[in-house]
Protein backbone atom coordinates (compact mmCIF):
# COMPACT_ATOMS: atom_id res chain seq x y z
CA UNK A 1 0.00 0.00 0.00
CA UNK A 2 0.84 3.54 -1.00
CA UNK A 3 0.86 6.56 1.53
CA UNK A 4 -1.33 8.32 -1.60
CA UNK A 5 -4.30 6.33 -0.58
CA UNK A 6 -5.04 7.17 2.35
CA UNK A 7 -5.20 10.99 1.99
CA UNK A 8 -9.04 12.49 1.94
CA UNK A 9 -10.21 15.50 3.20
CA UNK A 10 -11.65 15.79 6.82
CA UNK A 11 -13.74 18.62 7.38
CA UNK A 12 -12.68 20.81 10.51
CA UNK A 13 -16.13 21.05 11.77
CA UNK A 14 -16.01 16.99 12.32
CA UNK A 15 -13.07 17.21 14.59
CA UNK A 16 -14.99 16.91 18.03
CA UNK A 17 -13.41 19.63 20.64
CA UNK A 18 -14.93 18.72 23.74
CA UNK A 19 -16.10 14.87 24.85
CA UNK A 20 -19.17 14.19 25.33
CA UNK A 21 -21.43 15.81 28.22
CA UNK A 22 -21.26 11.89 29.81
CA UNK A 23 -18.47 9.09 28.54
CA UNK A 24 -20.90 7.17 27.20
CA UNK A 25 -22.92 9.37 24.98
CA UNK A 26 -21.13 9.35 21.89
CA UNK A 27 -22.19 7.76 18.72
CA UNK A 28 -20.82 4.67 17.55
CA UNK A 29 -20.99 3.31 14.01
CA UNK A 30 -21.51 -0.64 13.89
CA UNK A 31 -19.59 -2.44 10.80
CA UNK A 32 -19.47 -5.99 10.22
CA UNK A 33 -16.21 -6.59 8.05
CA UNK A 34 -17.95 -10.21 7.10
CA UNK A 35 -21.28 -8.80 5.68
CA UNK A 36 -20.24 -5.43 4.78
CA UNK A 37 -22.88 -3.65 6.47
CA UNK A 38 -22.98 -0.73 8.13
CA UNK A 39 -25.51 0.48 11.22
CA UNK A 40 -26.07 3.99 13.29
CA UNK A 41 -26.12 3.02 17.13
CA UNK A 42 -25.31 5.09 20.17
CA UNK A 43 -22.35 3.92 22.38
CA UNK A 44 -24.41 2.08 24.98
CA UNK A 45 -25.67 0.05 22.65
CA UNK A 46 -21.94 -1.71 22.36
CA UNK A 47 -23.07 -4.60 25.05
CA UNK A 48 -25.64 -5.77 22.83
CA UNK A 49 -23.64 -7.19 20.45
CA UNK A 50 -21.33 -9.27 23.17
CA UNK A 51 -22.65 -12.29 24.92
CA UNK A 52 -20.99 -14.11 28.30
CA UNK A 53 -17.56 -15.54 28.24
CA UNK A 54 -16.75 -12.52 25.39
CA UNK A 55 -13.60 -11.03 26.26
CA UNK A 56 -12.82 -7.18 26.25
CA UNK A 57 -8.99 -6.12 26.20
CA UNK A 58 -8.19 -2.95 27.69
CA UNK A 59 -5.29 -0.72 27.55
CA UNK A 60 -4.80 0.91 31.50
CA UNK A 61 -2.08 2.62 30.57
CA UNK A 62 -2.53 6.27 32.57
CA UNK A 63 -1.58 9.58 30.91
CA UNK A 64 0.80 12.19 32.79
CA UNK A 65 0.57 16.05 32.36
CA UNK A 66 3.51 15.88 29.85
CA UNK A 67 3.24 19.26 28.10
CA UNK A 68 4.89 21.99 30.16
CA UNK A 69 5.29 25.60 29.18
CA UNK A 70 9.10 27.51 30.34
CA UNK A 71 11.04 30.45 29.36
CA UNK A 72 14.31 30.32 27.85
CA UNK A 73 17.34 31.78 29.91
CA UNK A 74 18.90 35.45 29.54
CA UNK A 75 16.18 35.48 26.43
CA UNK A 76 12.71 34.72 28.51
CA UNK A 77 11.78 33.24 25.28
CA UNK A 78 8.12 30.93 26.02
CA UNK A 79 9.01 27.73 25.42
CA UNK A 80 6.82 24.54 25.04
CA UNK A 81 8.15 21.14 26.47
CA UNK A 82 6.45 17.73 25.91
CA UNK A 83 7.53 15.25 27.72
CA UNK A 84 7.80 12.04 25.83
CA UNK A 85 9.83 9.72 28.16
CA UNK A 86 11.96 9.44 31.30
CA UNK A 87 15.47 7.89 30.30
CA UNK A 88 17.61 7.81 33.16
CA UNK A 89 15.76 8.02 36.69
CA UNK A 90 19.17 8.20 38.54
CA UNK A 91 20.18 11.17 36.32
CA UNK A 92 17.23 12.89 35.81
CA UNK A 93 17.18 12.41 31.84
CA UNK A 94 13.95 12.68 29.86
CA UNK A 95 13.51 12.46 26.52
CA UNK A 96 11.14 15.53 24.79
CA UNK A 97 9.97 17.75 22.40
CA UNK A 98 10.59 21.83 22.06
CA UNK A 99 8.93 24.29 20.41
CA UNK A 100 10.20 26.18 18.96
CA UNK A 101 13.27 24.18 18.47
CA UNK A 102 15.60 26.64 16.65
CA UNK A 103 16.02 28.36 20.02
CA UNK A 104 16.77 25.18 21.83
CA UNK A 105 20.84 24.23 21.86
CA UNK A 106 22.69 22.32 24.30
CA UNK A 107 23.86 24.23 26.88
CA UNK A 108 20.72 26.01 27.60
CA UNK A 109 18.61 26.02 30.39
CA UNK A 110 14.94 26.36 30.75
CA UNK A 111 12.72 27.70 33.98
CA UNK A 112 9.49 26.64 34.94
CA UNK A 113 6.55 28.00 37.17
CA UNK A 114 6.92 31.06 39.45
CA UNK A 115 9.91 31.84 41.15
CA UNK A 116 12.14 29.32 38.50
CA UNK A 117 10.69 26.13 40.77
CA UNK A 118 11.83 23.64 38.14
CA UNK A 119 14.58 24.12 36.27
CA UNK A 120 16.07 21.75 33.47
CA UNK A 121 19.32 22.05 30.98
CA UNK A 122 19.72 20.40 27.72
CA UNK A 123 22.16 18.10 27.08
CA UNK A 124 21.73 16.83 23.95
CA UNK A 125 20.00 17.30 20.27
CA UNK A 126 18.25 14.11 19.17
CA UNK A 127 16.14 14.89 16.34
CA UNK A 128 14.90 18.37 14.55
CA UNK A 129 12.68 18.92 17.48
CA UNK A 130 13.90 16.28 19.51
CA UNK A 131 15.87 17.46 22.80
CA UNK A 132 17.52 15.63 26.09
CA UNK A 133 16.97 17.50 29.30
CA UNK A 134 18.39 16.97 32.57
CA UNK A 135 15.65 18.21 35.47
CA UNK A 136 18.14 20.67 38.25
CA UNK A 137 15.93 19.83 41.21
CA UNK A 138 17.21 19.69 45.02
CA UNK A 139 13.93 17.03 45.96
CA UNK A 140 13.76 13.21 45.86
CA UNK A 141 12.12 11.72 42.90
CA UNK A 142 8.95 11.81 44.15
CA UNK A 143 8.93 15.37 44.80
CA UNK A 144 10.40 15.67 40.81
CA UNK A 145 7.19 14.10 40.08
CA UNK A 146 4.53 15.68 41.78
CA UNK A 147 6.33 19.25 40.92
CA UNK A 148 6.38 17.94 37.18
CA UNK A 149 2.71 16.97 37.03
CA UNK A 150 2.00 20.45 38.94
CA UNK A 151 3.62 22.26 36.06
CA UNK A 152 2.62 20.59 33.32
CA UNK A 153 -1.11 19.93 31.57
CA UNK A 154 -2.45 17.16 30.10
CA UNK A 155 -1.59 16.12 26.72
CA UNK A 156 -4.62 17.24 24.87
CA UNK A 157 -3.88 17.05 21.06
CA UNK A 158 -2.95 20.55 19.81
CA UNK A 159 -5.94 20.03 16.47
CA UNK A 160 -8.24 20.44 19.18
CA UNK A 161 -7.32 24.17 18.49
CA UNK A 162 -8.14 25.41 22.25
CA UNK A 163 -6.82 25.91 25.28
CA UNK A 164 -6.70 22.68 27.95
CA UNK A 165 -9.26 23.40 30.63
CA UNK A 166 -10.25 21.66 33.74
CA UNK A 167 -12.45 18.79 32.15
CA UNK A 168 -9.76 17.75 30.51
CA UNK A 169 -7.58 16.41 33.38
CA UNK A 170 -10.42 13.96 33.83
CA UNK A 171 -11.79 13.58 30.15
CA UNK A 172 -8.46 12.63 28.16
CA UNK A 173 -7.97 9.31 30.48
CA UNK A 174 -9.46 6.39 30.67
CA UNK A 175 -11.98 5.53 34.25
CA UNK A 176 -9.67 2.40 34.40
CA UNK A 177 -6.06 3.79 33.89
CA UNK A 178 -3.78 2.30 36.71
CA UNK A 179 0.00 2.63 35.54
CA UNK A 180 1.35 5.77 34.78
CA UNK A 181 3.33 6.73 31.19
CA UNK A 182 1.12 7.60 28.65
CA UNK A 183 1.53 10.84 26.66
CA UNK A 184 -1.83 10.44 24.36
CA UNK A 185 -4.52 8.30 25.64
CA UNK A 186 -6.08 5.33 24.66
CA UNK A 187 -9.30 7.06 22.92
CA UNK A 188 -11.69 4.21 22.10
CA UNK A 189 -11.53 3.49 26.21
CA UNK A 190 -12.43 6.79 27.19
CA UNK A 191 -16.32 5.88 25.82
CA UNK A 192 -16.36 3.70 28.57
CA UNK A 193 -18.35 4.55 32.37
CA UNK A 194 -18.49 2.85 35.40
CA UNK A 195 -22.11 2.25 34.48
CA UNK A 196 -21.04 0.63 31.01
CA UNK A 197 -18.33 -1.28 33.44
CA UNK A 198 -21.13 -2.57 35.58
CA UNK A 199 -23.60 -3.63 32.76
CA UNK A 200 -20.87 -5.69 31.06
CA UNK A 201 -20.18 -7.81 34.68
CA UNK A 202 -23.92 -8.42 34.88
CA UNK A 203 -23.76 -9.64 31.46
CA UNK A 204 -21.04 -11.76 31.62
CA UNK A 205 -18.49 -9.92 29.65
CA UNK A 206 -14.96 -10.73 30.50
CA UNK A 207 -12.38 -7.59 30.87
CA UNK A 208 -9.22 -8.23 30.54
CA UNK A 209 -6.07 -5.55 30.21
CA UNK A 210 -2.43 -5.19 29.08
CA UNK A 211 -0.52 -1.68 29.40
CA UNK A 212 0.95 -0.21 26.87
CA UNK A 213 2.24 3.23 27.24
CA UNK A 214 1.02 5.47 23.89
CA UNK A 215 3.65 7.91 22.85
CA UNK A 216 2.87 10.06 20.07
CA UNK A 217 4.81 7.48 17.51
CA UNK A 218 0.94 6.39 16.45
CA UNK A 219 0.16 10.12 15.52
CA UNK A 220 3.46 11.16 13.69
CA UNK A 221 3.59 12.20 10.03
CA UNK A 222 4.06 8.99 7.95
CA UNK A 223 6.92 11.14 5.55
CA UNK A 224 7.48 7.89 3.32
CA UNK A 225 5.05 6.79 0.26
CA UNK A 226 5.95 3.63 0.54
CA UNK A 227 4.68 2.12 3.79
CA UNK A 228 7.19 -1.03 3.91
CA UNK A 229 9.51 1.81 5.20
CA UNK A 230 7.49 3.27 7.42
CA UNK A 231 9.18 2.97 11.02
CA UNK A 232 7.05 3.49 14.46
CA UNK A 233 8.65 4.89 17.55
CA UNK A 234 9.15 2.06 20.22
CA UNK A 235 6.57 1.92 23.05
CA UNK A 236 6.93 -0.25 26.75
CA UNK A 237 4.31 -2.78 26.78
CA UNK A 238 3.46 -5.93 29.33
CA UNK A 239 1.15 -7.86 28.87
CA UNK A 240 0.69 -10.44 31.99
CA UNK A 241 0.03 -14.28 32.37
CA UNK A 242 -3.97 -13.21 33.32
CA UNK A 243 -4.61 -11.35 29.99
CA UNK A 244 -3.01 -14.19 28.33
CA UNK A 245 -5.33 -17.15 30.16
CA UNK A 246 -8.29 -15.01 29.54
CA UNK A 247 -7.45 -14.49 25.82
CA UNK A 248 -6.56 -17.71 25.17
CA UNK A 249 -9.27 -19.17 26.74
CA UNK A 250 -11.31 -16.94 25.02
CA UNK A 251 -10.12 -18.49 22.04
CA UNK A 252 -10.14 -22.47 22.91
CA UNK A 253 -13.91 -21.62 23.95
CA UNK A 254 -14.44 -19.64 20.35
CA UNK A 255 -15.91 -16.56 22.18
CA UNK A 256 -15.48 -12.97 21.00
CA UNK A 257 -11.90 -11.26 21.42
CA UNK A 258 -12.47 -7.62 21.06
CA UNK A 259 -9.16 -4.83 21.59
CA UNK A 260 -10.14 -1.61 23.18
CA UNK A 261 -8.33 0.66 20.26
CA UNK A 262 -5.38 0.46 17.76
CA UNK A 263 -3.20 0.33 20.95
CA UNK A 264 -4.71 -2.73 22.36
CA UNK A 265 -4.37 -4.19 19.04
CA UNK A 266 -1.11 -3.27 18.42
CA UNK A 267 -0.22 -5.22 22.06
CA UNK A 268 -1.60 -8.14 21.09
CA UNK A 269 -0.20 -8.78 17.97
CA UNK A 270 3.24 -8.21 19.12
CA UNK A 271 3.22 -11.35 21.68
CA UNK A 272 1.13 -13.73 19.55
CA UNK A 273 2.56 -17.11 19.00
CA UNK A 274 2.52 -19.26 15.30
CA UNK A 275 -0.06 -21.38 17.29
CA UNK A 276 -2.17 -18.40 17.68
CA UNK A 277 -1.74 -18.12 21.16
CA UNK A 278 -0.86 -14.73 23.21
CA UNK A 279 2.16 -15.39 25.71
CA UNK A 280 3.39 -13.16 28.06
CA UNK A 281 5.75 -9.73 27.17
CA UNK A 282 7.09 -7.20 28.96
CA UNK A 283 9.59 -4.74 27.14
CA UNK A 284 9.19 -2.46 23.78
CA UNK A 285 7.11 -2.67 20.73
CA UNK A 286 7.20 -0.71 17.36
CA UNK A 287 4.73 -2.92 15.57
CA UNK A 288 3.06 -1.40 12.35
CA UNK A 289 0.03 -3.14 10.97
CA UNK A 290 -0.89 -2.11 7.91
CA UNK A 291 -2.92 -3.83 4.76
CA UNK A 292 -2.43 -7.08 4.04
CA UNK A 293 -1.84 -8.33 7.73
CA UNK A 294 -2.68 -11.64 8.98
CA UNK A 295 -4.71 -11.11 12.34
CA UNK A 296 -4.18 -13.80 14.84
CA UNK A 297 -5.84 -12.85 18.20
CA UNK A 298 -8.72 -10.13 17.49
CA UNK A 299 -12.47 -11.04 15.97
CA UNK A 300 -13.77 -7.33 16.93
CA UNK A 301 -11.80 -3.95 17.72
CA UNK A 302 -13.22 -0.53 18.97
CA UNK A 303 -11.85 2.31 17.50
CA UNK A 304 -12.48 6.05 16.81
CA UNK A 305 -12.65 8.06 13.56
CA UNK A 306 -9.28 9.00 12.28
CA UNK A 307 -6.56 11.31 10.71
CA UNK A 308 -6.29 11.32 7.08
CA UNK A 309 -2.87 9.27 6.49
CA UNK A 310 -2.48 7.97 9.99
CA UNK A 311 -0.95 4.97 10.99
CA UNK A 312 -4.01 4.22 13.03
CA UNK A 313 -6.50 4.70 9.70
CA UNK A 314 -4.14 1.84 8.22
CA UNK A 315 -4.42 -0.46 11.62
CA UNK A 316 -7.87 0.28 10.67
CA UNK A 317 -8.34 -0.52 7.14
CA UNK A 318 -6.03 -3.65 7.76
CA UNK A 319 -8.57 -5.54 10.17
CA UNK A 320 -11.75 -4.14 7.99
CA UNK A 321 -10.63 -3.91 4.07
CA UNK A 322 -9.42 -1.04 2.90
CA UNK A 323 -12.23 -0.28 0.25
CA UNK A 324 -14.73 -0.81 2.93
CA UNK A 325 -12.71 1.38 5.31
CA UNK A 326 -13.44 4.38 3.13
CA UNK A 327 -16.83 3.34 2.68
CA UNK A 328 -17.35 3.64 6.15
CA UNK A 329 -15.48 6.53 6.35
CA UNK A 330 -17.74 8.30 3.37
CA UNK A 331 -20.54 7.25 5.64
CA UNK A 332 -19.19 9.09 8.69
CA UNK A 333 -18.35 11.95 7.08
CA UNK A 334 -21.68 12.31 5.53
CA UNK A 335 -23.84 11.85 8.85
CA UNK A 336 -21.78 14.15 10.57
CA UNK A 337 -19.74 12.02 13.03
CA UNK A 338 -17.47 13.33 15.52
CA UNK A 339 -13.79 12.51 14.48
CA UNK A 340 -10.46 12.16 16.62
CA UNK A 341 -9.85 11.45 20.19
CA UNK A 342 -13.19 13.54 21.89
CA UNK A 343 -15.06 12.00 18.93
CA UNK A 344 -17.38 9.08 17.81
CA UNK A 345 -16.78 5.53 17.91
CA UNK A 346 -16.57 2.54 15.38
CA UNK A 347 -17.19 -0.66 16.28
CA UNK A 348 -15.80 -3.74 14.08
CA UNK A 349 -17.24 -7.13 14.44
Amino acid sequence: MKLAAYRFNLPEKLIASYPTPNRDDARMMVVDRTKKTIKHKMFKDILGYFKEGDVMVFNNTKVFNARMYGSKEKTGAKIEVFLLRELNKEMRLWDVLVDPARKIRVGNKLYFGDDDLLVAEVVDNTTSRGRTIRFLFDGNDEQLWKTIQQLGEPPVPKYINRPVEDLDSERFQTIFAKHTGAVAAPSAGLHFSRQTLMRMEIKGIQTAELTLHASLGSFKAVEVEDLTKHKMDSESLHIDQTCCDMVNGARTNKKKICAIGATTLRGLETSVSSTKTLNPFDGWTDKFIYPPYPFKICTSMLTNFHHPESTLLMLTSALLGYDFTFECYNEAMKEEYRFLAYGDAMLII
